[in-house]
């Protein structure tokens, strides 16, 4: 079989541009139900690749039910093979699940062309604490016997389970015991995991909070579970709305919503912790980034109110670097008991050492240290842009900026938030329209901004481009 296909090796990425490229084939017809493919051997030397380029995109095929293999019968394309995504969020879900997987989707940390990247959901990372980090980590290696080098537990060493329970009680008021705590490889191994339990255990149905982050929407799609969006306005998630749907669990972000920056009112944590309990119902609450908090109180963690009812997930992603993977889940026992399995199953767990760093920060409070300064610093740099956009763009409404590195700002209802975000990338600004993030309903135009990363003055700076890009559509 000859089939024309095209691999470009300055991109990088192998086995997921050639499962690409094959599922391109099957789909437009070029490879028809039945047909044999070549051995692998055969294509990896057509194709001038190692033989395990093509052994790894055969086996992403034969995952997605493109392909079946059979021994004596080589690897063919499916009788009835995988169709392409559907139309609506679930298929979209998928589209971006699988481009994910391909790593064409996980965005570069900075854009070609790009020279202002207000993407949100990225701290300063030149702020994080190398020579700390360093300093621990050599310690760590001095004083570690060796025989805490061998697997972990799967849901994570001793050490960082009690800092982290003394820790979150301190400053979310979320009451945990050491053995409820599982570490995780940041929230979204959390996204990815917890709906597949929930599904083993019978449930069909997650709702989440409309809009959601557009990150989380392809990762909760590829685990097979149903997205019901609920309507989010000022006081947070509509508990009515929710009551209305068959859900049986729900993801929602009460201390800063995502994207739209509401805090979920008293009276609808009150709503939302009855609703589950009639119900038999699990929140489960991502804390993403309730360290950064900058007019007003504190506001205390849902799980503290309901442990039996609550997961609640967090990661030092926002705090000091996504790079470290470290992140956490405080579960009900049951889930806990379940989320630890799967640990052990998929992954063994997450780095030892760097599991003892951090406990060794927060129990030394060299965590608690950088926190601050980061609030300090933050605090700062989302006076300077809230300021800015104050002075040259008086139309925008802004939102959900007493907390956390993003800040929602609604567009006039004339102007297309597609063309925005496009206009300002052209003009080397990067920010993301809020279309993407909604599951089921539409809404005005909005565009999500991070603040994080830039200085004062280069904030100001892109304003000014973003003002531009604003005013020309």
């Amino acid at each position: 079989m000859d089939l024309h296909l095209t691999l470009d090796r300055a991109a990088g990425r192998l086995a997921g541009q050639l499962a690409e490229g094959l599922r391109d084939a099957v789909r437009d017809g070029r490879l028809t139900p039945g047909v044999r493919l070549p051995p692998t051997r055969d294509l990896a030397a057509d194709l001038g690749v190692s033989r395990g380029v093509v052994v790894t995109a055969y086996e992403q095929l034969v995952a997605e039910g493109f392909i079946v293999s059979r021994q004596g019968d080589g690897t063919r394309v499916a009788t009835c093979p995988a169709a392409g995504p559907a139309a609506g969020p679930r298929g979209e879900a998928h589209r971006r699940a699988l481009r994910l997987a391909a790593g064409t989707d996980a965005g570069p940390a900075d854009p070609p062309g790009i020279a202002y990247d207000l993407r949100p959901g990225k701290p300063d990372l030149a702020s994080f604490p190398r020579d700390r980090w360093a300093a621990n980590l050599r310690e760590v290696l001095r004083e570690l016997p060796h025989t805490a080098l061998n697997y972990p537990d799967p849901a994570g060493v001793p050490e960082l389970r009690a800092e982290l329970a003394g820790h979150l009680a301190r400053v979310r008021a979320a009451a945990p015991e050491p053995g409820g705590i599982v570490v995780t490889a940041g929230v979204a191994q959390m996204l990815a995991t917890v709906p597949r339990i929930l599904i083993e255990e019978g449930h069909r149905v997650l709702a989440v909070e409309d809009p959601l982050g557009h990150h989380q929407i392809p990762m909760l799609g590829a685990t097979g579970i149903e997205l019901a969006g609920v309507p989010v306005d000022e006081e947070g998630i509509d508990v009515a709305a929710l009551a209305r749907t068959p859900a049986r669990a729900v993801l929602v972000t009460p201390a800063h919503q995502y994207p739209t920056g509401v805090v979920l009112s008293p009276r609808r944590r009150s709503a939302l912790i009855e609703w589950a309990r009639d119900v038999d119902a699990l929140i489960i609450e991502d804390d993403y980034d309730g360290e950064f908090r900058y007019d007003r109180d504190p506001v205390g963690c849902l799980r503290g109110l309901a442990p039996d009812r609550v997961l609640l997930a967090g990661s030092v992603s926002k705090a000091l670097s996504p790079a470290l993977r470290l992140g956490w889940a405080v579960a009900p026992p049951w889930l806990a008991v379940r989320l630890r399995a799967a640990r052990a199953l998929h992954d063994l767990g997450s780095s030892v050492l760097d599991q003892h760093v951090l406990a060794r920060m927060i129990g030394s409070g060299e965590y608690a240290r950088h926190l601050r300064v980061m609030r300090r610093r933050y605090r700062a740099r989302r006076d300077a842009f809230v300021a800015a956009l104050r002075e040259r763009l008086p139309q925008v409404r802004v939102h959900g900026v007493s907390a956390g590195l993003h800040a929602y700002a609604e567009l006039p209802g004339t102007c297309d938030e597609t063309a925005v975000v496009a206009q300002a990338a052209a003009l080397g600004v990067a920010v993301e329209g809020v279309a993407p993030m909604r599951v089921g309903r539409p809404g005005p135009p909005a565009i999500v901004v991070g603040y994080a990363r830039l200085s004062e003055r280069r904030l100001a700076e892109a304003v000014d481009l973003l003002a531009a890009a604003v005013r020309a559509v």
